[in-house]
């Protein structure tokens, strides 16, 4: 068995790739971009027999908070809430704005009835209901001869 050594490969140091990378994020604040992390609530789908289940964890939305739309066999669920709980008497040095917002989309399946989706919020959790349309059997038709 024959051992072979490799040599050991230095990085080169670019004292100016740093300095460019953060100037890059700097960048981003001027252009309405943060650091704070965007997130879209979380979603489960499941199917049944007569249709569809879609629940979207939504903690601390309240039911009027939150909107649905159907257009073009594609489902929105859309929430913009902004928190201005102020004292008149408060004094602070650092204030971050506190809005909530998020907005997801789902296309429909051709079997889901758009005019029948129902929608109930409770516990932080929004369960969509979407049944399907109901299956039409054609029946069998024979054909004469001539």
């Amino acid at each position: 068995m024959n051992h072979i050594k490799h040599p050991i490969r230095t990085v080169p140091f670019h004292p100016f790739n740093g300095m460019f990378s953060q100037f890059l994020e700097d960048l981003g604040q001027f252009q309405g971009r943060d650091d704070l992390p965007r997130s879209a609530p979380r979603v489960n789908i499941t199917e049944q027999p007569d249709g569809f289940t879609l629940e979207l964890l939504a903690p601390g939305f309240a039911k009027e908070d939150l909107k649905l739309n159907v257009e073009k066999d594609v489902l929105t669920i859309s929430s913009e809430k902004e928190a201005s709980k102020l004292d008149e008497n408060e004094r602070f040095t650092r204030r971050e704005f506190a809005r909530h917002a998020f907005q997801r989309q789902f296309r429909l399946p051709e079997q889901v009835q758009a005019d029948k989706i129902t929608a109930e919020h409770v516990n932080g959790v929004l369960t969509v209901k979407l049944p399907k349309k109901a299956v039409e059997v054609q029946a069998a038709k024979e054909i004469s001869i001539a």
